[in-house]
């Protein structure tokens, strides 16, 4: 057997096979269970023609299924290709476009987009997650297939700088490694822990977290959607060890009536990235015994390592110095590493980095050269190669964890008859963190803030749809260059959601 996932579920499923590997919604799987499932669901895909670097997407909330799925992927060397589920037809449809995927899973909400986007090719390509439940029980069946390490596993899609989303292509060796670098580091999140996971599959912080922590022996909890009042309950019940998130879960935990009688004395790890941490929100959790470690990390580079306790308690700011196997770095305006003290973009090394991205070399060669990941984010090291993350390169929003790409809702408005120019930059908001907004100008005749709605709910995912509209009567500033002048535009409407009715 060689460096893989597949290598990793087989040695547990031997090693401790009625240790309990996933629990999804309060539904257990042992490791035993889960590997034999999995051998099973991988036979069934084989024999309706899925081989080896075979792209599948999976379109869905998180489920059981769902996960078994992910796993009989790997055993006969397909690739996943999780979609969001709230992906629209028209997005379901690119992404098929660029993916050219043999089989498309759905649950049963979303399997009326993924039909209107596949049109006359449902019956040959469409199946249903459901099904894959009969194939719990059978005979017991032997790995037949040991993937290549640096053979794709899975393809987690993020959005960046462009309105053209990226497939970020995840290795099995980029995830044994990752899995590797925290089990040494911080062993007491490795076999026998319990963590709790609150992302979507479709994102690496669900998917890649299943892969990770299956690969390192530990019990996960999963919800199909997260609810503050579960999650307190899972962290408390179950005596979750670990537990990583975007700040804004923390903060709706934190915010239940009962979190300060909770008690979280056995929650050793917890990891906040994508967001900035505010005081109030360490400070709750610090009362409770509980340091948040602010992390840093990318898509690229298979998530993101937090801060070390010695710096997370005196230097809250700081996302710490990288893992085992991975460095952070800071380049200089002349090109070299900047001093410390001196801000720069953040590159990152690491055997976790992506090979590339799906069917994009140009973009490839963009982001990975001369073997640093370039993440297009702002930061600054001290001299002890602490990270802080200063800000964004790239244009994006984060909205409940996740990546929306200013670019892509961008072309979405401007194809409104009318529209002259649009920008579309983050609004705080208390559910999400931040919430688009956008700011257009054109023919007042032509344009309606519930005609730009309408248009935008046709053609994003829900979460990508502004939840604030500006029309400005004056053409948007611009820098020099001749592009929007999105700093300008954020001073100005830094206090929109105080002053700017909710449009949805």
């Amino acid at each position: 057997m060689s460096f893989t996932v597949n290598s990793a579920l087989g040695w547990w499923a031997r090693e401790m096979p009625d240790q309990t590997a996933l629990s999804v919604d309060g539904q257990p799987c042992t490791f035993r269970e889960l590997q034999q499932w999995s051998l099973r669901v991988g036979e069934h895909l084989t024999d309706a023609g899925v081989r080896p670097g075979d792209r599948v997407c999976v379109i869905g909330t998180n489920s059981m299924n769902y996960a078994v799925l992910a796993f009989a992927l790997a055993q006969i060397g397909a690739i996943g290709a999780p979609l969001s589920f709230r992906s629209t037809p028209s997005e379901i449809a690119d992404a098929l476009a660029e993916l050219t995927p043999s089989l498309v899973f759905t649950d049963a909400d979303r399997r009326a987009n993924a039909a209107t986007a596949l049109g006359g090719e449902v019956a040959d390509r469409l199946r249903a997650l459901e099904t894959l439940f009969d194939l719990r029980r059978g005979p017991d069946l032997t790995p037949r297939f040991d993937p290549d390490p640096d053979a794709p596993l899975f393809i987690i899609g993020t959005s960046g700088s462009t309105a053209r989303p990226k497939g970020v292509i995840y290795i099995h060796r980029m995830v044994m490694t990752y899995a590797a670098e925290f089990a040494i580091t911080e062993p007491r999140c490795g076999r026998g822990a319990r963590v709790l996971s609150a992302g979507p599959f479709s994102s690496s912080s669900g998917y890649l977290l299943l892969m990770q922590f299956t690969a390192m022996g530990v019990t996960s909890f999963i919800e199909s959607q997260f609810k503050a009042d579960r999650a307190l309950d899972l962290l408390v019940r179950e005596k979750i060890t670990t537990f990583q998130a975007a700040p804004i879960f923390f903060e709706r935990i934190a915010a239940l009536p009962g979190f300060a009688a909770a008690d979280l004395s056995h929650l050793y790890w917890t990891q906040v990235g994508g967001a900035r941490v505010s005081p109030a929100l360490l400070k709750a959790w610090l009362d409770k015994g509980v340091v948040l470690r602010q992390a840093y990390g990318s898509t690229e580079a298979g998530g993101g390592w937090g801060a070390c306790l010695d710096t997370a308690i005196v230097a809250p700011e700081k996302c710490g110095r990288g893992g085992m196997f991975t460095r952070y770095a800071v380049r200089g305006a002349d090109g070299g590493f900047a001093p410390p003290g001196t801000p720069g973009e953040i590159l990152i090394s690491s055997p976790c980095v992506t090979i590339g991205y799906w069917n994009n070399p140009q973009a490839t060669a963009e982001a990975i050269r001369d073997g640093w990941l370039h993440t297009g984010d702002i930061g600054v090291m001290d001299a002890d190669g602490n990270l802080t993350f200063t800000d964004r390169l790239k244009d994006i929003i984060i909205s409940g964890g996740l990546n929306i790409s200013a670019a892509e809702v961008e072309k979405a408005i401007a194809e409104i008859d009318g529209v002259e120019e649009v920008a579309v930059i983050a609004a705080t908001d208390p559910d999400f963190g931040e919430t688009p907004l956008a700011i257009v100008h054109g023919d007042p005749d032509r344009i309606s803030v519930a005609g730009i709605i309408d248009h935008c709910n046709a053609r994003l995912t829900n979460y990508k749809v502004p939840r604030y509209v500006a029309v400005e009567a004056s053409p948007l500033p611009r820098l020099p260059s001749g592009k929007i002048a999105k700093p300008q535009l954020r001073a100005r409407y830094k206090d929109a959601a105080a002053h700017l009715p909710k449009v949805r």
